[in-house]
């Protein structure tokens, strides 16, 4: 994981790869509210594989003529992975609208809808309670290609199953996983990171351009005919999965018909060509690397110990004050509360003492301040920033032999990431 450096748990990895199959790896959501059966709003329970849920999401408000505005959703969900989540239709309160809607069905590319109900509200981000997952690893270390390998993965269960129940009793480090950066092209925080520099120009090479020698040879080349300055080669030479890439490019292409040079309300009106939830990625994406590297020195203090100067929060996100030393450490041993980390903004207040020295020391050493998140010449998608838990509970553990691996199943809160978890019990790289 990016800019994660340290384990919480001590027991020795037991290796291992996972999303040989999308279906190795399943996520389903846990919903905070669910749809009543009736109202102005269609809410679709689908399963996707391989896909993005903005994926899906543009694919429906397409096929339905409207405006993807009119869609919402609670989280976004695995791309490399088998995954059940609620999407919601607002205002359709019409048996016509609704049928279209049931007409979909079957029709949008790798998704099935499992369930089509009306509700009177309307779905909104971060309206759930976390996610489950079945994860299968396969490829446990000692495992050998002919042979019996019950006794390995009989073992390799048990040492899974043992760190899973001490993350039940700690926690996990709240890392981002590599979602949150892109795989194989890690590219979205330095995008962020450009963005913060006020560098439009640059932000938009590094997402259209700068082509990674572990994406395929199309996009290669249509990264570097970017990068060349042939703008309508770049276009051209877009497969079907640079979508969005396709989306900023077009803008470009309007731009330079209308001027010489292209300039910063050129790249501007690039970037805003992408989903609102897509350009705010990238300034969060920048912090969000940040913030691991801080999480990385705050574990080393005491993942589930309460230091003074710690700003915690509960359940509800809300900052807990004026309470002793051992009232916050109970707080925090029985995940009443939560320590936190800064993803840094503009106004995120630093913790005191050596929590909040070791804060300061890691923005100094990337040669920020929090002013810089303001983002001047694109202030929508500069950032206030906010204090996020270091920690996550983990409930409902399970780790179980199978002939292929280790089959491990757990729940986990809301914006947290599996992958985390797999971290600790791997003790490997995991994407």
């Amino acid at each position: 994981m990016l800019n994660a450096n340290v384990y919480v748990t001590k027991d020795k990895g037991i290796g291992g790869t996972i999303r040989n199959r999308y279906e190795d790896f399943y996520v389903e959501e846990i919903p905070e509210i669910v749809p009543e059966g009736e109202g102005p709003n269609i809410w679709i329970w689908i399963e996707k594989i391989g896909r993005t849920t903005l994926d899906v999401m543009l694919d429906i408000s397409r096929d339905l003529h409207i405006d993807r505005k009119r869609m919402g959703f609670a989280g976004m969900k695995d791309k490399k992975a088998l995954t059940r989540q609620w999407l919601c239709v607002a205002n359709m309160d019409s048996e016509e609208q609704l049928k279209q809607v049931e007409d979909l069905a079957g029709n949008i590319y790798k998704t099935q809808f499992l369930k089509i109900i009306r509700g009177r509200k309307k779905l909104r981000m971060g309206q759930l309670k976390g996610n489950k997952f079945k994860i299968l690893i396969k490829d446990i270390n000692g495992m050998e290609t002919d042979g019996d390998n019950t006794e390995i993965i009989s073992d390799a269960a048990s040492r899974a199953s043992k760190i899973l129940k001490e993350l039940e009793f700690t926690g996990v480090p709240n890392y981002f996983g590599w979602q949150r950066f892109g795989k194989p092209r890690t590219n979205t925080h330095l995008v962020g990171e450009a963005l913060i520099h006020n560098d439009l120009k640059e932000a938009v090479r590094l997402y259209i351009g700068n082509p990674s020698p572990e994406e395929r040879n199309e996009n290669q080349l249509a990264r570097q005919a970017y990068d060349d300055g042939n703008l309508e080669k770049s276009f051209e030479l877009m497969p079907k999965g640079m979508r969005y890439e396709k989306m900023m490019i077009k803008e470009l292409l309007k731009e330079s018909k209308k001027k010489d040079i292209l300039d910063d309300d050129s790249y501007k009106r690039a970037i805003h060509a992408l989903p609102k939830p897509l350009q705010r990625m990238f300034v969060n994406a920048y912090q969000s690397f940040i913030f691991n590297n801080v999480v990385s020195h705050r574990v080393k203090m005491g993942l589930d110990k309460y230091i003074d100067g710690d700003i915690v929060i509960d359940n509800e996100e809300r900052i807990v004050r004026d309470k002793t030393y051992e009232e916050f450490q109970h707080l925090v041993s029985n995940f009443e509360v939560n320590q936190t980390s800064p993803l840094f903004g503009t106004k995120v207040p630093f913790a005191e003492g050596e929590v909040g020295d070791m804060e300061k020391s890691i923005l100094n050493s990337y040669n920020l301040t929090r002013e810089d998140f303001e983002c001047p010449k694109m202030p929508k998608l500069g950032s206030h920033g906010l204090r996020r838990s270091m920690r996550f509970q983990i409930w409902d553990t399970m780790a179980s032999s199978t002939d292929e691996g280790v089959l491990v199943e757990f729940s986990i809160n809301k914006g947290s990431y599996a992958t985390a978890v797999l971290r600790e019990v791997m003790k490997v790289d995991v994407v």
